[in-house]
């Protein structure tokens, strides 16, 4: 299912591409600077401090098209390669509050299967379906990486 749940957002994809292939493309810093936010979107890697361990603090800066920035930081909950991952994040790191993200990765006969949840505290439905949309371009790039 990819919708909205009781929790926030769920966004079930299928990669024709290993497990490990996928969760390598979620975990390490250089795939992850080339996928996340999708095409339009920059993350430099010395703004990007990212090493998938569980405990372990992350921080990442989007660059806009039009030159303006988003900060990010979270923490990894769980790390258990190649089929689940547990972190957080938040797009206002000062205020502290962040929503945890769980990528659970299946092998299929044709590659993945990734279900992906996401908390989404305060959020309006259209807010959550702008979110599972923005989600969706960032992982039409996860899955070139991946697959490529």
């Amino acid at each position: 299912m990819t919708g909205i749940t009781d929790e926030g957002i769920e966004i079930d994809r299928e990669f024709a591409a290993p497990p490990s292939a996928v969760f390598a493309a979620w975990t390490t810093a250089a795939s992850f600077a080339r996928w996340f936010g999708g095409r339009e979107v920059q993350v430099p890697l010395d703004g990007l401090d990212f090493r998938a361990e569980a405990g372990r603090e992350w921080t990442a800066m989007m660059v806009l098209p039009d030159g303006n920035t988003i900060d990010w930081a979270g923490e990894f909950l769980e790390v258990d390669p190649p089929s689940r991952l547990v972190m957080t994040l938040t797009d206002r790191p000062a205020e502290g509050e962040r929503a945890a993200l769980t990528v659970e990765l299946t092998p299929t006969e044709a590659g993945t299967r990734m279900r992906m949840t996401q908390q989404t505290p305060g959020f309006t439905d259209e807010q959550r379906l702008g979110t599972i949309a923005g989600w969706q371009t960032f992982l039409d790039v996860l899955g070139e990486i991946a697959e490529g």
